[in-house]
Formats: structure tokens, sequence, C-alpha cells
């Protein structure tokens, strides 16, 4: 059974995983299209209603697609949370010389929400996301463009993505809104979360974890991958271990471990393969208890945490 849980202090109500649509266009092929409309409404069906979107996945298709299955079944968007985020530009635009580069001008992130609406084909955003820190963001400036998004009924609810905790405090400063969440990466290679104070911020400002690539390291190779064969051969065989003793997979044990966290971390679910999708559930049933939770981070680190 998927659980639920308010995204304070927002009025959202957002299933505990989310879905996340970054491959969800493949190709974009008719065939990958097919596909992604099957593994959306695998996730609508087993419980999901928060689906995270960015205006560079797919290159737009992504959105294009999700909006196919809104017109095919109009009753489900006052029941979905949308998510889309912004801040990345690409390289084709009218100059050049500009290279790929953030961006949170007010200019480009309002045209960004624009194009966003339009591809998604809805009038509003649940939550918009800054997608990764532009480090020449004026957060004054960030924070006008929040407000006339938010009165222009474009968006809802705000948040941010890849924030480290001086740059949360930063733009919090001076918003008039609270920020809602912070996507980052957690899984079992990269911990920074757990030892920036990222997390404990998300506790002490109500801000809710949001992780992506939750299962890197286990199911596939962690972006920019440290583990030797010794360190994936002790993660490995403590999570055989505690896979048997919690009947599930090893995968589902992984979301386990992030469930734990007292911060509510929500993992995003990216997979295009419905059994997986559904299957990510059961994670939401296991008692994992904190001695499981600190034998796994030992087996990362290979020596004790005392």
């Amino acid at each position: 059974m998927m659980k639920t849980f308010n995204l304070l202090p927002s009025e959202l109500t957002s299933s505990r995983l989310i879905y996340g649509c970054m491959r969800i266009a493949g190709n974009n092929s008719i065939e990958d299209r097919k596909k992604g409309k099957i593994a959306i409404r695998a996730a609508i069906d087993s419980g999901y209603n928060h689906f995270d979107h960015a205006d560079i996945y797919g290159n737009g298709q992504s959105e294009t697609l999700f909006a196919e299955v809104l017109k095919e079944s109009p009753e489900l968007r006052d029941k979905l949370i949308i998510t889309s985020k912004a801040g990345i530009r690409p390289t084709n635009d009218d100059n050049p010389y500009a290279p790929k580069r953030y961006d949170f001008s007010e200019g480009y992130l309002l045209n960004s929400v624009d194009g966003i609406l339009s591809r998604l084909n809805i009038d509003t955003l649940d939550m918009f996301l800054l997608h990764r820190p532009d480090y020449l963001f004026n957060p004054h400036e960030v924070a006008e463009t929040f407000a006339l998004l938010k009165a222009s009924g474009k968006v809802k609810h705000f948040g941010v993505s890849n924030f480290k905790p001086s740059q949360v405090s930063l733009l919090q400063s001076v918003l008039s809104m609270p920020l809602v969440v912070n996507q980052v990466e957690i899984n079992i290679h990269n911990i920074d979360t757990l030892l920036d104070g990222t997390l404990d911020q998300c506790q002490e400002f109500g801000i809710t974890p949001i992780a992506w690539c939750p299962l890197g390291g286990v199911v596939y190779s962690a972006w920019g991958n440290t583990f030797s064969a010794n360190d994936e051969q002790r993660i490995e065989a403590e999570l055989a271990q505690q896979a048997q003793k919690y009947h599930c997979a090893p995968w589902q044990v992984i979301l386990a471990w992030l469930l734990k966290h007292p911060a509510n971390i929500c993992p995003i679910i990216g997979s295009t393969t419905p059994e997986r999708i559904i299957d990510a559930k059961k994670a939401l049933a296991i008692n994992y208890s904190r001695e499981d939770w600190y034998r796994l981070l030992e087996a990362r680190n290979g020596y004790a945490q005392p």
C-alpha cells in the first residue's frame, strides 16, 4: 500500500515514493512513448500521485508525453502533484558563443515556466524547482521571479534541487514563501547530505528532501562512482543478508534505508518497468531497524562508525 504525507507547510499530500519522469519518453520513438505511458499509468494505479519533471528531460518530450496521458484522462489532473524544474540552460539559444550553463535570471525562468506549462498543457504547476544552483544567482531577483509566478497563478509552491545548506538559507532569507523541498542525490554511494548539514537543515526548516538516484551504487553505478571492488563486495554481502531477513530484494532494502531517516526522505522511482514501479512500494512496509541501518553504513564505509 502506498503511504502518503503532507508536504508542509503546503496543502499538498504526496505519495511517499515519487515517480521520476526523466526516462519516460525514451528515444521518443512510438514504441518508447507507448512504454512510457504504460509506466505512468502503472505508477498512478499503484498510488503514486507525485510526478517529477524537468524542462530538459527528453528535451521536453517527457513533458509532452505526460500531457498526452492527461489529455486521455483529464480527471487525473486534480489528483496529481506535478512538479517540474528549470535553470539549466542549453546551448541552442541566440548566442552561439554562450556555453551550456545555469541561469536563474528572471526572464529565463519566466520563459522556462511558460514552456513547461505549454508542453504539459496545464495552467498551473503544483511545484516549481530551481534545478541546479546558478553560481551567479541574485536571491532578490529569484524572490521577485517566484512572486510573479505565484501572483500569476502559474506556480503554487516552490523548492530547489541540488542546493547546499548555505544556498538554501540565502534564498529562503529573502523569500516571502517557504521552500517546500530540496531534491538532492542520496544513495549508498553518495551520503554527502548526511554529512554536510543538508538533512539537518531540512528537519530544522521543515523542508522535505527528495532523493534522486536512490538506487545508485546498487542497481546501477552511481554518478562519479568511487567504490572499489572490495567496497561493492561488502555492500552486496550486507544487502543480501538484510534482504533475506526482511524477505525482499536488496534494492528494496536500500529504499528502506533511506526511508528510515527522520527527515522523511522521499525517494524518486524512475524505472519504466511496471513491476519495478509496483515492487518499490514493498520498502514502505519494511520495519527497518536502527541496527541494520548502521550495519549497512559500516559495510559502505569499511569501518565501524564510533
